[in-house]
């Protein structure tokens, strides 16, 4: 899609991001911002690339140089650091 010039990057991390969690009501996460949870990927853009296939669907992306989970390291210079501080999200509800 990169070659293709469908989308800007901009429009890429939104539709990643914070549209998704708006969609499902998750107030904490989407945007970085004060009080909300710190989920980041750092990447290098002309880097990245899907290496999975449907022969190896779990083959990680090239590109990506680390990725932050509730603060805490779990991608770090592209390798997986062994910590898994992630938890299922589910969608909030309007009575909740």
């Amino acid at each position: 899609m990169r070659e293709m010039g469908i989308l800007t990057l901009e429009e890429a991390v939104r539709k990643m991001t914070s549209f998704p969690a708006q969609r499902l009501n998750l107030k904490d996460r989407g945007v970085v911002g004060e009080g909300m949870c710190a989920d980041l990927v750092i990447f290098n853009y002309e880097r990245t690339i899907d290496k999975s296939t449907y022969e190896e669907p779990s083959l990680y992306p090239e590109g990506i140089e680390y990725v932050i989970i509730n603060g805490e390291t779990v991608i770090e210079n592209g390798q997986h650091t062994g910590r898994l501080p992630g938890n299922v999200l589910r969608h909030a509800t309007e009575h909740a």
